[in-house]
C-alpha cells in the first residue's frame, strides 16, 4: 500500500539515507531506533509535513506529491509527538476537526459526524471532559485527545509519533489496545514511532529499526528484537526471550 523508494533527507546534516521500505495494507508498524536516527524525520516525510531531497513514494500506487491535501487526510490520520494547540477550542471541537476532510465546503457537521466523534472519545475515554478547553488538560488528557481526533478521521492510515509518551502504564495500554483494535477489525494500517521495545514487540506485527540514517533492519519482532541487534543499535546488553503469558518477544536489560 505505501511504498518508499530510496528516500533522503538532509537539514545540516543528513537524517535520512536511501530509505526502502514498503507497508503492507492491514499491518501494525512500530519504528525504532535511538534518539537522532530520523524516525520522526520519515513520519513527517510520509504526512507531506517535509519534503523530501530525493526518492519516491507511492499511497495506492499515487505519488505522495501527486495527492492533493484533502484527499490524503481521507487516507491518513497523524498523531504528532506535540500536543500544544495554540486556541482555546473544547475537547469535542478539536475531536470534531477529524471530520473535516469528509464534511463537504460550506457545510457543518452532520449527526452521523458528532456520532462518529463521540465514539472516538468514548474509545479513549475522554468523552468526560467534552466540553473542557483543550488547554485546560494535562499533557497525558490531550495526548488521548489527538489519538481521538485521528480515530474520528476514518482514515485507512494512521501515523502516530510517539503516541503514549506522556501517559501513565494504564493509559499506555488502552491506547495501544484500542489502535490493536483498529488495525484487527477496521483493517486500519497503523505506524507508530516508539521508544518502548517491550511495548512495541507486543503490538507490532512488523518492525522497522532506524540507526545512522538507515533502515539496520525490518521484519517480525523476533527478527529484529535480537540481543546481538540491540547491542550494536543501542549499545546494551540484553536478555532476549518470550513473555510467558502472551509469547510475544521480551526483552531485559542486564
Amino acid at each position: 500500500m505505501i511504498e518508499i523508494n530510496n528516500v533522503s533527507f538532509s537539514f545540516e546534516r543528513e537524517v535520512l539515507k536511501n530509505i526502502n521500505i514498503n507497508i503492507k495494507r492491514g499491518n501494525f508498524y512500530t519504528i525504532l531506533g535511538p534518539n537522532g536516527s530520523g524516525k520522526t524525520t520519515l513520519l513527517r516525510i510520509l504526512s507531506k509535513s517535509l519534503h523530501m531531497d530525493k526518492g519516491e513514494i507511492y499511497i495506492d500506487e499515487e505519488e505522495l506529491t501527486q495527492i492533493k491535501s484533502k484527499i490524503l487526510a481521507k487516507k491518513m490520520a497523524v498523531v504528532s509527538q506535540s500536543t500544544e494547540i495554540e486556541f482555546d477550542f473544547s475537547v469535542q471541537d478539536i475531536v470534531l476537526m477529524g471530520r473535516i476532510p469528509h464534511i463537504p465546503r460550506f457545510s457543518s457537521e452532520s449527526e452521523k459526524d458528532m456520532e462518529i466523534a463521540k465514539n472516538a472519545m468514548e474509545m479513549t475515554n475522554t468523552w468526560e471532559f467534552k466540553d473542557k478547553s483543550i488547554n485546560a488538560l494535562s499533557g497525558g488528557e490531550r495526548q488521548r485527545v489527538v489519538v481521538a481526533r485521528a480515530i474520528a478521521q476514518e482514515t485507512g492510515i494512521i501515523l502516530l509519533d510517539e503516541p503514549i509518551s506522556h501517559l501513565d502504564i494504564h493509559q499506555q495500554i488502552e491506547i495501544m489496545n484500542q489502535l490493536k483494535q483498529l488495525n484487527k477489525n477496521k483493517n486500519v494500517t497503523i505506524i507508530a514511532v516508539l521508544h518502548d521495545l517491550n511495548i512495541a514487540a507486543a503490538y507490532a506485527d512488523h518492525m522497522i529499526l532506524m540507526h545512522d540514517c538507515k533502515v539496520y533492519k525490518d521484519g517480525a519482532p523476533e527478527e529484529v528484537l535480537t540481543e546481538d541487534i540491540i547491542k550494536k543499535v543501542y549499545g546494551l546488553e540484553v536478555y532476549v526471550t518470550k513473555n510467558p503469558k502472551t509469547g510475544k518477544t521480551f526483552i531485559m536489560p542486564f
